[in-house]
């Protein structure tokens, strides 16, 4: 468990610093460029999220599930064989699709988004496809064979260089530039910043494999055990890639609908997705470092049929999930309309933040709990709930969107309405595992916490009547002490998780 845990922790430290800039660079982003060039650039990002899920194929989650069974056999040999399979079939994917991206570009800008400001954008995009869909298999290699410093690596060097050509390259070239140049050269940026990452992962996989000292070979792993996981796996990527990459289009629509014309609409959106949501997810990196390392971890544990440390892994990450979940919805509830215009300049958005607010609790369970139902071979159910939950918020995105009287506030509804669905059938889905050992109940009393703390902060301490650090922490104090009456946090965990961080600093 302490392998588990401190590999954990590790990505949760790379993955906030990784966040933690990214921040830095959207602020700079947005305050270079203006509200529109955002909006250009997060209207096109779902697509570029969508081409990549296409070229992917699954094959980078599959690859990694694979080699962490293989690994209980110490079937070393046959990790290389995976990997060629894998590299064979996303190259066939790349020729076949990207000229296909190329060609409908035009129509998705000027026709399905209105805006043909956006073109250039998703051509800069469609070159990131193949770099992101390498480095998508390195990653998965990496997480096979439970090391995770190397995607930590990558994902820090990706925002460092990122952040560093926003803030000394881009202002140099927005001389005499339009929005639309500079949303592209915010994407071209990314490029670069992809390019160095993969060239970073490709060398630590080189140097790994030298160390192996196993027999050359050109073995092909079969498709059929690869497929098998990664189909799945891809169907429910791909849905959920394609209802974002509708998200924007249905968004712009739905207001048109309204008299709001195209630009500004894609202004709104930008707003939305580029400011609100990102902010509203940046507690975020604990469930995703968490989800990534799950699937090699429970597939390891369900492989070996060692029931206890199966149940001790998915329960252990779920509580920490959860427990941030209860921090961020709380923390964003109460000052999420200050934290926002503080940081990106952004106002008049308190009302978005009390709407997705208490919603959003169950994003932060959502991304592990994918996962642990992928290892515990259920992507299936996997699958059909996301499909649930995108259909129904792209059918409420519509009709909330395109009613005059709450426009925007509809679509924020929506969004939040997707997010409660997909949760709710995966908390169903692993109930059904009996080897889970999990269920609503686990979830009840951490939001119950919440919702007594929005409630009773105010009425104790008064909102506003400290600088906002202050009243964010003691917003933080009156929950953690909360969760501590109520035993949800408990010592037992805190001391492992300090014993864990000792551990890890002794080994660097």
């Amino acid at each position: 468990m302490s392998t588990f845990l401190r590999g954990s922790i590790l990505l949760m430290i790379a993955i906030f610093l990784s966040k933690f800039l990214g921040f830095i660079y959207r602020m700079q982003f947005v305050r270079l460029t203006g509200e529109e060039a955002v909006g250009i650039y997060m209207t096109a990002y779902p697509a570029f999220i969508f081409f990549l899920s296409i070229i992917q194929l699954g094959i980078p989650t599959a690859m990694s599930k694979i080699i962490a069974e293989l690994r209980t056999r110490n079937a070393v040999s046959d990790y290389f064989s995976v990997m060629r399979t894998s590299v064979i079939v996303t190259v066939i994917a790349i020729l076949i699709f990207t000229p296909l991206f190329i060609f409908v570009t035009p129509f998705i800008s000027e026709n399905l988004l209105k805006n043909d400001a956006i073109t250039m954008t998703l051509y800069v995009s469609i070159a990131i496809a193949p770099i992101a869909a390498a480095g998508g298999l390195l990653k998965g290699f990496f997480q096979g064979i439970a090391r995770i410093e190397e995607t930590a690596v990558s994902q820090l060097m990706e925002q460092i260089i990122r952040i560093l050509l926003i803030s000394f390259l881009l202002p140099i070239l927005l001389t005499s530039t339009t929005p639309r140049e500079a949303a592209a050269y915010a994407m071209l940026m990314s490029l670069i910043a992809e390019v160095a990452a993969v060239l970073y992962l490709r060398w630590k996989y080189v140097k790994w494999k030298a160390k192996q000292n196993q027999p050359k070979s050109t073995s092909i792993y079969p498709l059929n055990p690869l497929f098998s996981i990664a189909i799945p796996s891809s169907g429910s990527r791909l849905f959920g890639s394609f209802t974002w990459f509708l998200e924007p289009i249905i968004f712009i629509k739905a207001l048109a609908v309204t008299g709001i014309t195209s630009i500004a609409a894609t202004t709104l959106y930008g707003t939305i997705s580029g400011v609100l949501i990102p902010l509203l997810l940046f507690p975020s990196f604990i469930p995703y470092a968490l989800s990534i390392v799950l699937i090699p971890a429970v597939s390891d544990a369900y492989a070996r049929k060692n029931l206890n440390l199966l149940k001790e892994r998915i329960h252990l990450s779920l509580k920490f999930s959860t427990l941030t979940g209860c921090y961020a919805a709380t923390l964003f509830y109460l000052h999420g309309g200050e934290l926002a215009s503080t940081l990106f300049h952004v106002e008049n958005v308190t009302i978005y933040m009390k709407i997705l607010s208490p919603i959003f609790f169950f994003y932060y369970i959502q991304s592990p709990l994918f996962s642990i139902l992928q290892a515990l071979n259920n992507s299936k159910a996997a699958f059909f709930n996301s499909l649930y939950g995108g259909v129904g918020k792209l059918l409420l995105l519509f009709f909330l969107a395109s009613q005059v009287s709450i426009q925007e506030k509809g679509a924020i509804v929506a969004i939040g309405f997707g997010v409660l669905i997909t949760s709710f059938l995966h908390i169903a889905s692993l109930r059904q595992k009996k080897e889970a050992q999990i269920g609503f109940s686990f979830f009840v009393m951490p939001y119950a916490i919440f919702l007594l703390t929005i409630i009773g902060r105010p009425l104790f301490i008064s909102i506003g009547d400290y600088p906002l650090i202050i009243d964010c922490l003691l917003t933080m104090l009156f929950l953690t002490t909360g969760l501590v009456l109520f035993r949800q946090i408990k010592r037992k965990e805190i001391s492992v998780i300090f014993q864990i961080i000792k551990t890890t600093k002794k080994k660097f």
